[in-house]
């Protein structure tokens, strides 16, 4: 195919999986991440390092707030689709840091913008989050004002979808934002619980938990929300919202434990701490939306999910134990 992709955040969990898919239905794959230290470093030079192994896979070490680098890369590539996947992600380290994700999430998205205008590029996919839902009535659907983000996190999200917004109706942009609901997997984040609590009961290690667990998730398989990302990069929707979750009923904290400890053959040791104020309830992703407009819906279910994830760690522990999992 002669289509060219940019996506950034390549090294991350959901841009690696969405580049990785890319790559195997033969799309050149130019790809961005500034590798930074949130969480440790080696998960995210692990997953870069298996696609470096594509000969279509181009990969360039920067960060979406340098205008200039971006410049280089957009004058060297004939790029037709921006894939924007790179964002300071985490609702309680947005509390503390919140001029972090305002730059990246915000000014680093108006930056592919700007640089798409300049290149007469139509097609931008940027990462949403559910988080952005808090307070609305469930199941959440793209049509809730979200107008009370509880987050920095959230906040700079909203931006970036405004911010598209207007680039749609100033520059004829076609814009799918999608809105990620609760994703897990193999080479997960070690700041999201799925894979945080495999390796804490594996190794009886305390799991600390926040709230009672009573708290719920719309889990959705890494695979099921790439597969989705790429479906939105296909389509030409004008400018629309779209949820991408598992779409049934929310599963709660304790269910996820219980699940993972069936799978390991060993019981959590618990560490509660109090519920912490930037997180929601529940989240539950009406996905109406994504099955209408990119034919999509998930296929793997939260068991299938949950053993693919726990053979993947299986198989990767040996070096997994010495990452923080924070």
């Amino acid at each position: 195919m002669s289509k060219i992709i940019l996506i950034t955040g390549a090294a991350g969990f959901i841009g690696s999986r969405t580049a990785q898919i890319l790559l195997d239905q033969k799309y050149k794959t130019v790809a961005i991440d500034n590798l930074n230290d949130y969480y440790d470093i080696r998960i995210k030079k692990f997953r870069l390092s298996l696609l470096k192994q594509d000969k279509n896979f181009i990969f360039y070490e920067g960060d979406i707030e340098d205008k200039p680098f971006l410049t280089e890369i957009f004058k060297k590539h004939s790029i037709s689709t921006v894939i924007n996947l790179a964002a300071r992600a985490g609702v309680r380290y947005s509390i503390t840091n919140p001029f972090i994700y305002a730059s990246t999430n915000y000014y680093g998205s108006l930056n592919l913008l700007d640089m798409m205008r300049e290149n007469n590029i139509s097609k931008y996919v940027m990462a949403s989050t559910s988080s952005i839902y808090a307070g609305s009535k469930m199941p959440y659907k793209e049509e809730s004002s979200v107008n009370q983000p509880i987050s920095p996190y959230a906040a700079s999200k909203k931006a970036a979808e405004l911010i598209a917004y207007t680039y749609h109706h100033q520059f004829n942009i076609d814009v799918s934002i999608v809105r990620y609901f609760t994703v897990y997997g193999p080479s997960g984040r070690p700041d999201m619980s799925v894979l945080r609590f495999i390796k804490w009961i594996d190794e009886e290690k305390p799991i600390i938990l926040y709230g009672d667990g009573s708290q719920s998730r719309d889990f959705t398989y890494i695979d099921d929300i790439a597969r989705g990302t790429i479906a939105a990069s296909e389509k030409d929707v004008g400018y629309e919202i779209i949820n991408l979750g598992g779409g049934k009923n929310p599963i709660s904290i304790n269910t996820l434990i219980a699940k993972i400890e069936l799978l390991l053959n060993k019981y959590a040791i618990i560490n509660q701490k109090p519920f912490h104020s930037a997180d929601v309830d529940s989240t539950w992703a009406d996905i109406t939306k994504a099955k209408n407009i990119l034919d999509w819906e998930p296929i793997i279910s939260l068991d299938k999910g949950l053993e693919k994830t726990v053979s993947w760690y299986m198989k990767n522990k040996s070096w997994l134990k010495d990452i923080n999992f924070i």
